[in-house]
């Protein structure tokens, strides 16, 4: 596991956090020395800060993901909307704000190894959570075995949060996968969307458990 942060304190923190977890961190203090190494060392997950003292730790998210599929876990004090999208836009797979607790990180963590073993660009064939399991190839989706009607679109935006379980997804990133990269603005076509596949497929729409919403930057598949 690779930790891109200059704060010694910061730093300190999440070394002794890991280590107690049995992860093994290296640690980065500037974007190069980040990019270096992982190159070298070929990690499992990063956890990058951004307010790096050579760089932002969004060009090296950009630098990392046009080159690799690591999990990039940002770790910032910036916690206004822009700048998560910005992050998550760039590459990012998840977005921490400074202060943390340890185990809010070790959720994060888990989400990005288990995405890190079975990677949203393998060969996945099927999505499973809760009572739902989407069947990709055959482009079905049954709930407690019950098959379930989706429109086109619908069973394209749950195609794409199946195929990144557990990562934070932009509207913009979602618009592009589902409309395509030249449409116009698509929000709030989304919103309905996103709306009706909880109607069709939470128990409980008003509190969805697994499509959840990251408020003012995307929405989420949960699997736990």
């Amino acid at each position: 596991m690779l930790v891109v942060e200059d704060d010694p304190q910061m730093r300190k923190f999440l070394h002794t956090a890991l280590l107690q977890h049995r992860y093994r961190p290296v640690e980065a203090t500037t974007a190069r020395e980040g990019l270096t190494q992982h190159a070298g060392y070929h990690p499992d997950v990063i956890l990058l800060d951004l307010g790096l003292p050579d760089g932002d730790g969004i060009d090296v998210a950009r630098r990392i993901r046009s080159e690799s599929s690591t999990p990039i876990i940002v770790i910032s004090a910036r916690g206004q909307e822009q700048d998560k999208v910005t992050a998550l836009d760039a590459g990012a797979d998840d977005y921490l704000t400074k202060p943390f607790g340890v185990e809010e990180l070790l959720a994060r963590l888990r989400v990005a190894l288990r995405r890190a073993v079975r990677p949203a660009t393998g060969g996945e064939s099927a999505g499973v959570f809760g009572e739902v399991r989407v069947d990709l190839e055959k482009r079905e989706v049954r709930r407690g075995g019950e098959a379930m009607h989706l429109t086109p679109t619908e069973f394209r935006l749950l195609a794409t949060l199946v195929r990144h379980p557990g990562r934070v997804m932009t509207h913009r990133q979602l618009v592009r996968e589902v409309w395509g990269a030249h449409t116009g603005d698509q929000t709030a076509s989304l919103r309905v969307h996103m709306t009706q596949l909880r109607h069709k497929l939470e128990k409980d729409p008003a509190r969805p458990r697994y499509l959840t919403t990251e408020i003012g930057v995307g929405y989420r598949l949960q699997t736990d």
